[in-house]
């Protein structure tokens, strides 16, 4: 049995407010009592123009709740958004709007970005904030961290591009490893390498050809796989225990990861000294990483590589380094001794051809048609062994083990929750500041999360309490803003 329900009682009148609308236990809620809004005006100051004529803008404050509604519950547009906002009263009590009160044009926003922050650290700002709250409140567990990239599709058609050569980017510690180069040279009795710099007739910069997109010149040529391939940007980002965002780097998506590590690094270690353990996949797993994290005195965990050698050859660990002959043993005890250092860093260790010759193991060693075998130690390759050894360690493996849990769960979160998956902004500035939107709104909805959890939310008093400081910021935000137009 069944009752027909009648669409009458949506004609009668009811005598409500907005905020009786709002389910009592809605994200929104959480978050609002979670944080005070109201620094937001203290990074917009100076931003806005003091013309004392014309139509006022937007409440600075109302403008970015509107873009946290778009990045935290994952809309594909701010149209869309804008869409939504209008009827979800939800929406609507968390921007401070009524129930008919006009929400502003989807456009607004755009305007806004192009007017004012385009070019400002405003959103990382924002970012810091948020972080800084979640470390005052004691939820940032940031002894062992956690660095991974990961890849935004780009708003570009890949079928629709042109060839241009590039100039290749040096490394960033090319300076540091020529000094290692030439020292090491020294110490063997090598001449140092000749520097074209220094020339008359310098080496002209190396080059490379790449595919570059019309659409979106600043994405890079991605291939995912072997054969499906595409252009994107990507996110160099780290985590801590709690799966807090601690900070990220973006670039195109043709950059490797472990050339985006130093600058992400450095930002997190400055902001919190406490790291420990620095939790790294393979990808990372390079000399010059390794020494970076071990001179900081903190402790890289890192997984088992696998060595790239062809199939039914030596593996290069057979080839045993005796430091203190500054020679290699091949797997048939052998010697190879020490022959140059090359402009890459790498020792190279060379055979006798007269021995090789009479080796019956040579099929399983080289197919070279001098019959020599050349083995490359870097000469930071110490690090490399030291990483190993603590991979070895329980605590640092179990460590490493949390990956998944925490940096490949946040990117899984950032795609299939909050839209991140692909963007439909072109050029980097744009695309780094939906990013950092992304993920301050997801460390907001967490922390929003954990201080209801631990009952650190405001009480009804505190609450309001709160919201008439808010007013007053606002009022006063305003007042300066009068002040200034008038004289």
């Amino acid at each position: 049995m069944y009752v027909k329900k009648s669409r009458a009682s949506q004609q009668q009148i009811k005598f409500l407010c907005i905020e009786d609308l709002v389910p009592e236990n809605h994200l929104v809620r959480d978050i609002d009592k979670a944080i005070d809004f109201s620094f937001i005006y203290e990074k917009v100051k100076g931003l806005y123009s003091d013309i004392p004529w014309g139509k006022p803008g937007i409440d600075p404050v109302c403008l970015f709740k509107i873009v946290f509604i778009q990045y935290l519950f994952g809309i594909r547009s701010m149209r869309q958004t804008i869409k939504e906002i209008e009827v979800n009263m939800a929406y609507r009590w968390f921007i401070g709007y009524d129930i008919g009160e006009k929400i502003p044009h989807f456009s607004t926003f755009g305007k806004n970005y192009m007017r004012r922050f385009q070019g400002t650290t405003v959103f990382e700002e924002i970012f810091t904030h948020i972080l800084r709250e979640a470390v005052d409140c004691g939820f940032i567990d940031a002894s062992a961290v956690f660095i991974d990239g990961t890849h935004i599709k780009a708003s570009a058609n890949k079928n629709k591009s042109t060839k241009e050569i590039v100039e290749k980017q040096a490394k960033t510690y090319q300076k540091q490893l020529d000094e290692e180069i030439t020292k090491d040279r020294e110490d063997h009795g090598k001449k140092p390498l000749k520097n074209h710099d220094n020339d008359d007739d310098p080496k002209p910069p190396e080059s490379k050809t790449i595919k570059q997109s019309t659409t979106d010149p600043e994405s890079g040529l991605f291939h995912k796989g072997e054969h499906e391939k595409c252009f994107a940007y990507v996110a160099n980002t780290a985590c801590d225990k709690h799966n807090f965002i601690l900070g990220f780097e973006l670039n195109e998506g043709s950059v490797h990861d472990s050339r985006m590590f130093d600058g992400l690094y450095e930002t997190v270690l400055k902001q919190f000294p406490e790291i420990e353990t620095v939790a790294v996949d393979a990808g990372y797993k390079t000399p010059w990483i390794m020494k970076q994290i071990i001179d900081s005195q903190r402790i890289p965990a890192v997984p088992y590589k696998r060595p790239m050698t062809k199939e039914g050859f030596f593996k290069k660990y057979e080839y045993v380094y005796d430091e203190y002959y500054d020679c290699i043993l091949c797997p048939n005890n052998q010697v190879l001794r020490y022959s140059t250092t090359n402009r890459d860093g790498y020792r190279e260790f060379k055979s006798d051809p007269q021995i090789c010759k009479e080796c019956d193991k040579i099929s399983q060693c080289t197919e070279s048609k001098a019959q020599q075998k050349m083995v490359q130690r870097h000469v930071w390759e110490s690090y490399i062994e030291l990483a190993e050894d603590y991979r070895h360690t329980p605590k640092y493996r179990d460590i490493y083990k949390l990956r998944c849990q925490t940096i490949e769960r946040v990117f899984a979160d950032a795609k299939e929750k909050h839209a991140m998956r692909y963007t439909q902004l072109r050029g980097l500035q744009k695309v780094k500041m939906q990013v950092t939107l992304t993920f301050a709104c997801m460390n907001l909805k967490k922390l929003a999360t954990w201080k209801r959890r631990k009952g650190l939310l405001p009480s009804a008093a505190q609450y309001v309490y709160g919201k008439i400081t808010s007013f007053i910021k606002k009022i006063t935000y305003y007042e300066q803003k009068s002040t200034l137009r008038i004289a």
